[in-house]
């Protein structure tokens, strides 16, 4: 029973946490940061200035710093793909306006810093594609912020400026920039199923307990967020199982009302298939079965009304 219980409470502090930030209005932070443009040969503390000058709260101060970058700043595919950071400094960056990971998180770090907002830099590890799920992978990969807002952790926050500028493929060929305010002081749970800390201090939520249970994951997409991602069954990446035999997912959501359509993607090249799927919605829980008809090792993308949802890697058996 104290079990249920506890599990109630968190379920009720992950759904306040997303309806608290779901009605914090940015519309004028965000406004303002398109409004100033791209702000060309300016430096890094006089951009700061402009951009924070009209805010009196350091989160809408931190807010308007975010959307800026996001907005003006390109994901560096191409150095990502080669694991390079250089020419990643916040001077660099203004420079050349793109970045990875560490530019992003840095240039947020400095631009807080001037503003008198408390800021630091996490590195650590991304998935990216399937062929991540499982791998034993050393080498950092990706760096984000911690804003400190107050003393106790509850008020330190993460911010992913790199996520919020734009989208990659799974090979980070290409870019596509598209602004996402998810990873603005985003929900914990759910960052930490998409990023896992060097230092393991910088976990400000529930957790995978190491870098090997991280790695087991399936990938977590950015409309985890949307729908409040709380619980998924499996939870394991790789999976197996019989060709034509149903296999069940399913999803614990805080945000589950707005669903209207689930789809899954299966396979590889040409023989790759998108399904639309019947699913069940009972209060907080989604779920539907499938039967795989391919027999091969393959990504299973789910998605929800369209949009990417959570990958797996299927093995399917004959």
């Amino acid at each position: 029973m104290m079990k249920f219980k506890f599990f109630k409470l968190i379920v009720l502090l992950s759904t306040l946490h997303i309806q608290i930030f779901a009605q914090q209005n940015f519309a004028k932070a965000d406004a303002f940061a398109l409004k100033v443009g791209k702000l060309d040969s300016m430096n890094m503390g006089t951009i700061a200035t402009i951009l924070t000058k009209p805010f009196s709260e350091k989160m809408d101060k931190a807010r308007v710093i975010y959307t800026w970058i996001a907005n003006n700043i390109s994901f560096d595919v191409k150095a990502a793909r080669n694991t390079q950071t250089e020419k990643n400094t916040p001077t660099e960056v203004l420079l050349y306006r793109k970045a990875v990971g560490i530019g992003f998180a840095t240039l947020f770090q400095d631009m807080c810093s001037s503003a008198g907002i408390r800021c630091l830099t996490a590195d650590g590890y991304l998935k990216r594609k399937t062929e991540d799920i499982g791998q034993n992978v050393t080498e950092i990969n990706h760096s984000w912020a911690v804003v400190q807002l107050g003393i106790s952790p509850d008020t330190w926050h993460y911010v992913d400026v790199a996520l919020a500028a734009g989208t990659t493929d799974d090979e980070l060929k290409i870019f596509t920039k598209q602004f996402n305010d998810n990873y603005f002081f985003a929900n914990k749970a759910i960052f930490n199923l998409q990023h896992f800390p060097y230092n393991e201090a910088w976990k400000l939520d529930a957790a995978p307990k190491n870098k090997k249970d991280f790695y087991a994951l399936p990938l977590i997409k950015t409309s985890a967020y949307e729908f409040g991602l709380q619980k998924f069954l499996p939870a394991d990446g790789k999976l197996k199982t019989k060709v034509n035999k149903a296999f069940t997912f399913s999803f614990i959501l805080a945000n589950p009302t707005a669903i209207s359509k689930v789809s899954i993607t299966y396979g590889q090249g040409k023989k790759q298939k998108i399904r639309d799927v019947n699913f069940s919605l009972v209060g907080n829980s989604l779920s539907f079965s499938f039967k795989f008809e391919i027999e091969d090792t393959y990504p299973v993308a789910i998605k929800i009304n369209g949009e990417e949802f959570m990958t797996y890697l299927m093995e399917v058996e004959e």
